[in-house]
Order: structure tokens, then sequence, then C-alpha cells
């Protein structure tokens, strides 16, 4: 666990455009199959979801705040700070480009086997992140 989370921050960040050297990227860190707040995932579903991020954000880059590791288990606090320049994904919806400074602030419990992860628990503030793209309004 200990180069981990230089690991996965680096594949958040910035992935090979080559499907097959980012699906093999990412095998390196996760399991063929994740479990994500009880969904579970395939690696293939992984990169697309950081395909995704990485196309409605550019110039991603991370801070990690916090890190403990207990046992099996590796919690992160992180923010991701970037520009809002393509069309994003949310659970609200799609929101357009709005060319704005950004921070994602999350925290992932993760869970290993055999070296690799095979459980997330996903703590993400997308609320904040809505707000500040003014997607909704806090009264």
């Amino acid at each position: 666990m200990t180069d981990a989370v230089e690991a996965i921050l680096a594949l958040w960040q910035g992935l090979p455009e080559d499907d097959r050297e980012a699906r093999d990227a990412f095998s390196r860190v996760y399991a063929e199959h994740v479990t994500v707040n009880g969904v579970e995932l395939t690696l293939d579903e992984l990169v697309a979801r950081a395909r995704a991020l990485q196309q409605a954000v550019t110039g991603l880059t991370p801070e990690l705040l916090e890190r403990v590791e207990a046992g099996d288990k590796l919690v992160v606090a992180f923010l991701m700070h970037g520009r809002h320049t393509g069309t994003l994904r949310t659970s609200i919806g799609e929101v357009p480009a709005t060319g704005r400074d950004v921070t994602l602030r999350g925290m992932d419990v993760l869970t290993f086997t055999d070296g690799r992860i095979t459980r997330i628990t996903v703590l993400a503030d997308e609320l904040g992140l809505l707000s500040s793209l003014d997607a909704v309004t806090l009264r």
C-alpha cells in the first residue's frame, strides 16, 4: 500500500491515450472487479470514469491531505484541482463546461486484496462542486 497513493492519484490525474495502456496501468493498482459504494465495476468502467473526469476537468492536480493505513485498508483524503473545460457527469445530470477553476474534495476508503484494490467507499463533496459551478443554489 505504500506506493498505492501516488499510483492512484497519478491514474486519476492523467491516463495514457491508448486504451490498452490505460487499462494495464489501472490493473497494476485495481482488481478486475471493484465494488464502489456497493456497486461492482469492471476495470474498463473505472478507466472510463477516469477518462470522463479528465475530459471534464483539465490540468488535474492532486493534493493529498491525509492518509491512514490499517490492516487491509487505506484511507485517503484529497483535493483535485483543475479547470472545468468539458461536460461533467454528476448525480443530478450533466454540467456543461464553465471554464472555472474547481476543486474536487474527496475521501476514499480503499480495501486491498492480494495487493490490489477490490473495494472502495467514496465520499465526495459533489454538492460543493456543483455549487461552485452554479449548477445548484444553496439557500
